[in-house]
């Protein structure tokens, strides 16, 4: 008779409080007791209840332990980045990770990819969940679906980009400024054709790199030229054909600022491909891993990226320790770290008319 094959092994489940009472010989609460680290249980039998656990593999149930905690907390926060995998979010992923650690507190993380509807419903989960409070990297422009969740007592705050539509705590960092010194030393190097490459102006932290442009070139009496702008590129490939384009004009930029670490990455690929990485200066807005491992380096506008994280993180955990004072916005400073793309000079800097950049090129 053709032997059966065996069929797929359920499991067996985990282990229980009771299954470790059983094995230890104690009462449930004994367990309980133990679990929750009550100091008063015999150390015999505290023992023989963690050998048993070890021997089951038992591990607690939080979800339902802070069921039954008075303060209903659950020990844990959500925060909502743009991408995981953009380094900026990674950093600040991190940080925030790092501060929670501290209290014996786990973070949950959600990926937005720029899309509003993916707040909503990452917020909801996060919230169904019972997280104690929100961290949260907004995608969208109205922010007013959360204001009955916080005042059922999630705690809120904002980091990178300010709130919409809701009064909420919120940590930034200085883009305008930032953007400012950018343009500023290029034209220190005597560059007058400046390109932009940004994000969509409907992302506040692009508005106000851009806003920092604009205002660097009207203090130096220069005008905007509508052909060295560009605002859609939102990613490395958008940002390769934009600067390709550019560098191919008539009369092209002599040096760009790019206004996030992924389209500065983009550039400095274009900027390779065309042979012009020593002859087009270029200030990028972030920074990102190898930027100075290139030749030339990167000369970046940097975040502070661990100082916005934990201050929103420690921002957070003085609301859920009861602060109940105005809400606040705080504002990081970003430094400019100089590594060899922005101080290449102007091709007028270094003698050169536009016969010689042509033949340079």
């Amino acid at each position: 008779m053709p032997h059966a094959e065996p069929g797929p092994v359920r499991p067996a489940g985990r282990p229980t409080m009771r299954d470790v009472a059983a094995l230890a010989g104690v009462a449930i609460k004994t367990v309980s007791r133990v679990v929750n680290g009550v100091s008063t249980v015999d150390p015999v039998l505290a023992a023989r209840v963690r050998e048993a656990a070890d021997k089951l593999g038992y591990r607690p149930n939080l979800t339902a332990s802070n069921l039954r905690r008075s303060d209903g907390r659950t020990a844990t926060i959500g925060m909502l980045v743009e991408d995981a995998a953009n380094p900026f979010s990674a950093a600040l992923m991190r940080a925030v990770e790092d501060t929670a650690r501290e209290r014996d507190v786990l973070a949950l993380f959600g990926s937005l990819d720029e899309d509003a509807t993916r707040e909503r419903e990452l917020a909801g989960a996060f919230i169904d969940r019972r997280v104690d409070g929100l961290l949260i990297v907004p995608a969208g422009q109205d922010h007013s679906y959360l204001i009955k969740e916080r005042a059922a007592g999630t705690c809120l705050v904002f980091v990178d980009r300010e709130p919409k539509l809701l009064d909420a705590d919120a940590v930034l960092s200085d883009n305008r400024t930032g953007a400012i010194n950018a343009v500023d030393h290029l034209l220190a190097g005597g560059h007058r054709r400046i390109a932009y490459l940004g994000d969509r102006l409907s992302i506040s932290t692009a508005a106000q790199r851009f806003d920092g442009f604009r205002h660097a070139l009207e203090l130096a009496r220069l005008k905007a030229d509508e052909q060295l702008i560009w605002h859609e590129a939102s990613s490395e490939r958008a940002a390769i054909e934009a600067t390709e384009r550019m560098l191919r004009l008539p009369d092209p930029p002599t040096a760009l600022f790019t206004g996030q670490n992924l389209i500065t990455i983009g550039a400095s690929r274009a900027l390779r491909a065309l042979g012009l990485q020593d002859e087009v200066a270029m200030v990028g807005f972030d920074d990102f891993p190898l930027a100075d491992m290139l030749r030339p380096g990167i000369t970046v506008v940097a975040q502070d990226i661990e100082a916005l994280g934990r201050l929103a993180a420690e921002t957070l955990f003085r609301r859920l320790d009861g602060d109940t004072s105005p809400t606040s916005t705080r504002i990081i400073p970003t430094r400019l770290i100089t590594r060899g793309s922005g101080e290449i000079a102007a091709p007028a800097a270094r003698g050169l008319n536009s016969r010689d950049r042509r033949a340079a090129s």
